[in-house]
């Protein structure tokens, strides 16, 4: 689904460069927010079609900014995909079990992330 829009969450800006890099070259639409809060208010205003979002982040923590997210009629339905370095599985577990979408460790695996946006996306049109 080229040209959607992806709202990409993330206070690193190598992370955020590289995503937005990767995403734009695959001709995806990119908005961007450095924190949780921005990430939300971004998310209420544009309705992107997928969130990717660092789970550490300044202010409220990624967690806490899906929390917000589903907890409102208008953003519930778009998918949010965790970003994250938290790698052990009990990390996963956690973060799965807050409702996330997908999952994305770091650092990034560019093949890998752009399939899961893919999936992701194809997966809301269905």
């Amino acid at each position: 689904m080229t040209g959607a829009l992806v709202l990409i969450v993330e206070d690193n800006d190598k992370n955020r460069k590289l995503v937005r890099d990767v995403l734009t070259f695959k001709g995806y639409e990119v908005i961007e927010s450095e924190t949780g809060e921005g990430g939300v208010r971004l998310a209420r205003e544009r309705c992107p079609s997928l969130v990717l979002m660092d789970i550490r982040l300044p202010g409220i923590d990624g967690v806490e900014a899906l929390r917000r997210l589903r907890a409102e009629e208008t953003t519930r339905g778009i998918p949010v995909m965790a970003m994250t370095a938290s790698v052990m599985s009990e990390d996963r577990q956690k973060i799965m079990a807050a409702g996330f979408d997908g999952y994305q460790s770091k650092p990034i695996n560019v093949t890998d992330l752009v399939a899961a946006v893919a999936q992701l996306l194809e997966r809301r049109q269905t």
